[in-house]
């Protein structure tokens, strides 16, 4: 018998046509455990541990996309070549094996150096001129400009690389795929004005912010068809800057997002350091919040949920995570201010973690300790 509190977490759910078991995700996390880029069976038992403990869906580590310009950390998987997709069809297995769902975050750095959980890429990323690393205007931050903007013909190779592997996810048996829009990263360069000062259609306006992702949407669907899901994770907050925003109003962020609507996207990944702060002033909706109001599309929250320090602490300041009550996070989903819910840290700390919530055991949660991101238990 599930706990009443804790009821809505376990309903199942659909993302298009995609039937989860419950509300549950374990969030995308990056890892660096992939020698050359190829995921071991280490990486797919660490998948299945978390699905076995209950989670709904598995959202990967963010994966490189086979474009040369993303690949700055040997041990992040990749989305492409032989040897690690044929090593992704196995980690799809296991964890379907498990009983839970799974699908790939794909990602492009742009102009930021990744470093795995390393806490200077956390508070300084930086530009490594010898990898060919591209961003639409050139910029790893506001007026620091480190190459020149993006070509046309670039930006095209880049969509087709997110294309070619969202029908690599597909032909390998993943659920649908998640394309890394937030955190600085290439696509959530295009959509922050510090970053993207281009004047041709892909700059100029929030719509035109919001193109590349739209595009690269549109291009996925156009290859993978309708009922293949396509989820975008977006921020407000870059690593480059905690306090930067994409969009400053609710309007301006329909706009930024309302191109990725039209495209087809399926859900909105809401990432923010607290989940429970508003989005905007005079607002008691978070991010997720908003974003389902303003497209209409489900949305899933992320962030610091169920531990008593945020992770941006954890990184940076090396302080551990005690579980504690998340009556709050109960009461917005209650509310329909989101439709799921992406467990971090909590779930890296315990892979029980989503068991443990629907059998009502808060006291054996295990508590998270940074220690925890040098391993893959």
């Amino acid at each position: 018998m599930i706990d009443e509190d804790v009821a809505r977490l376990f309903e199942p759910f659909r993302i298009g046509r995609l039937e989860l078991k419950n509300r549950i995700a374990m969030a995308p996390m990056t890892r660096s455990f992939s020698p050359a880029g190829v995921p071991g069976p280490d990486v797919a038992a660490y998948y299945q541990r978390r699905a076995k403990g209950g989670a709904g869906l598995i959202i990967t580590e963010g994966t490189y996309v086979g474009h040369p310009s993303t690949h700055a950390d040997p041990d992040v998987p990749l989305f492409s070549g032989e040897q690690a997709l044929a090593a992704w069809r196995h980690v799809a297995a296991e964890v379907h094996a498990a009983g839970a769902k799974i699908i790939p975050q794909l990602w492009h750095i742009g102009l930021v150096e990744t470093r795995g959980t390393s806490l200077a890429a956390m508070e300084a990323p930086r530009y490594r001129p010898e990898l060919g690393q591209v961003g639409p205007s050139g910029m790893l931050r506001p007026e620091v400009v480190v190459a020149p903007p993006m070509t046309n013909a670039v930006i095209d190779a880049i969509i087709d690389a997110f294309a070619t592997a969202a029908v690599a996810a597909k032909r390998l048996g993943f659920d649908g795929v998640e394309l890394h829009g937030a955190h600085g990263y290439l696509i959530d360069q295009f959509f922050w004005p510090g970053t993207n000062r281009r004047t041709d259609r892909y700059g100029s306006t929030y719509a035109g912010r919001g193109l590349f992702a739209a595009e690269i949407i549109s291009e996925i669907r156009r290859r993978t068809g309708t009922d293949f899901p396509i989820l975008l994770r977006i921020s407000q907050w870059k690593q480059q800057d905690y306090a930067a925003t994409i969009a400053d109003t609710a309007q301006d962020l329909a706009a930024v997002l309302q191109p990725s609507v039209e495209a087809g996207v399926d859900m909105f990944h809401c990432s923010q350091r607290r989940f429970w702060e508003p989005a905007f002033a005079d607002s008691n909706l978070n991010l997720a919040g908003w974003v389902r109001k303003l497209t209409g599309k489900p949305t899933m929250t992320v962030g610091s949920v169920g531990l008593d320090t945020e992770f941006i602490e954890s990184l940076t300041q090396g302080k551990a995570g005690t579980p504690v009550a998340f009556d709050r996070l109960l009461s917005m989903l209650a509310q329909d201010q989101f439709d799921m819910v992406a467990i971090g840290r909590a779930m890296l700390a315990d892979a029980e973690w989503a068991g443990k919530i629907r059998r009502g055991e808060i006291a054996a949660l295990q508590p998270f300790h940074p220690s925890v991101l040098q391993t893959l238990s």
